[in-house]
């Protein structure tokens, strides 16, 4: 199962691969970062369909929010699954996240235990 996950902070991809190292040595998990919304929109519209079935994207970043790409990956991509996190839980961007279609929504520092229930929940596991 492919895995997209935006953060404009580069030491994020560590910890992830850190984080889902078993996951990902299984085979279970593949993971591509992209560091802007931006990119991850060019990276899920380079193959057709995409590949990746579940986004994980941090809401604050600077051009493109989480938000907006959020907004776009539901318009272009709606079978693909996209959780937010953000450094702050405040209600609005919860509100906002979801109300735009996200399947999750997270606080940082992200609580990779409830991340992957999410994601064997996608696998039907």
């Amino acid at each position: 199962m492919k895995i997209l996950i935006v953060d404009d902070e580069r030491d994020v991809e560590d910890l992830f691969r850190q984080k889902l190292r078993k996951e990902i040595r299984s085979g279970q998990l593949e993971l591509v970062f992209a560091f802007s919304g931006q990119e991850a929109l060019e990276i899920l519209g380079s193959e057709n369909p995409p590949q990746v079935v579940y986004v994980f994207s941090d809401i604050n970043m600077p051009g493109m929010s989480g938000l907006e790409m959020l907004a776009i990956i539901k318009e272009r991509f709606p079978q693909i699954h996209v959780s937010m996190v953000s450094a702050y839980g405040d209600s609005e961007n919860y509100n906002k996240a979801i109300k735009s279609g996200a399947k999750g929504f997270f606080t940082k520092p992200v609580d990779f235990e409830s991340l992957k229930k999410e994601i064997s929940n996608l696998q039907g596991g």
